[in-house]
């Protein structure tokens, strides 16, 4: 296996940090250093010094601007997160988190989980808006945790992606893993985790596709990843390829990709429950020019 790959197994440590580690010379195959892409030989002698341990993150209790409680009751709060905002606290991460916004607005979550992502059983990425679920219950957390694992849970986004999808309606199968030179970036990646995307093409204009998504799995940037690699990436998303030109044109400064909606078994009597959100002003801005243009 490649250093990274292999030490993260080995030490449960992310894929991220273990690169590091190797970057900074402190992982020794036989001796000499070894890169994070260099690979594990049988019988080799191993020496890896650890970095000191982080600072534990604090959550910071601080009002965020636009973030909208859609639903609250004793076991579950489902807001409508801002573009801007993280889903929880993190390393280097100085921003408004959603974690953070509920405990300045007085909302009480789950003590499951790590102190700083405590209630936090799915995540939106800080550029992408839209319908998001946290739990306030212990009882709520361990079964929306199962119900996202067991893929029970109905997400589903919308998406404007450059060009037009070819065909309209169906399935991205492709296995995502870590991109092997972006640490910070993702890639479809053989032997990646299992990934999968259904697409279907709701409206499509002369430069791009207005696209219902639904995911069957739930990587880290999974819708980004699969339409990139399709060549056919969410506009305004230049991590992943898309053209700046026309994300300026259309005054769209981030992915323009949006959580539109949520539905899973209610934690509390199991009875299916839906919750949906309205597209942000800049997203409605870029479908208002495409439409002026056809």
């Amino acid at each position: 296996m490649r250093v990274d790959a292999g030490l993260s197994k080995l030490l449960g440590l992310s894929r991220t940090i273990v690169a590091g580690i190797a970057e900074s010379g402190d992982v020794l195959l036989d001796g000499a250093p070894a890169g994070k892409s260099d690979r594990l030989i049988a019988g080799a002698m191993l020496e890896v010094t650890l970095p000191e341990p982080e600072k534990p993150v604090v959550l910071q209790a601080i009002p965020v601007d636009g973030l909208v409680v859609l639903h609250e009751d004793d076991d579950i709060v489902v807001v409508d997160k801002p573009v801007g905002v993280a889903a929880h606290p993190s390393p280097g991460w100085t921003g408004p988190t959603v974690i953070g916004g509920l405990a300045a607005a007085g909302v009480r979550v789950s003590t499951s989980g790590s102190a700083e992502r405590q209630g936090v059983v799915h995540r939106l990425d800080v550029g992408t808006t839209g319908v998001m679920v946290v739990a306030k219950s212990e009882h709520a957390y361990t079964v929306l945790k199962r119900a996202f694992k067991e893929r029970t849970v109905d997400k589903g986004y919308h998406a404007l992606v450059q060009g037009h999808p070819d065909p309209s309606v169906g399935t991205i199968d492709a296995p995502i893993d870590r991109h092997p030179k972006h640490d910070y970036r993702f890639a479809v990646v053989a032997g990646g985790r299992p990934s999968v995307t259904h697409y279907e093409v709701m409206e499509a204009f002369r430069a791009a596709s207005l696209v219902d998504v639904r995911l069957e799995t739930g990587r880290t940037h999974q819708i980004r990843v699969h339409f990139s690699s399709l060549r056919h990436p969410c506009v305004g998303d230049l991590a992943y390829g898309a053209d700046p030109v026309l994300a300026k044109r259309l005054g769209v400064t981030r992915q323009w990709l949006h959580a539109r909606r949520l539905s899973f078994a209610h934690p509390g009597d199991g009875r299916i429950v839906e919750f949906t959100s309205p597209y942000p002003s800049d997203l409605v801005g870029a479908l208002d020019l495409l439409r002026a243009e056809a």
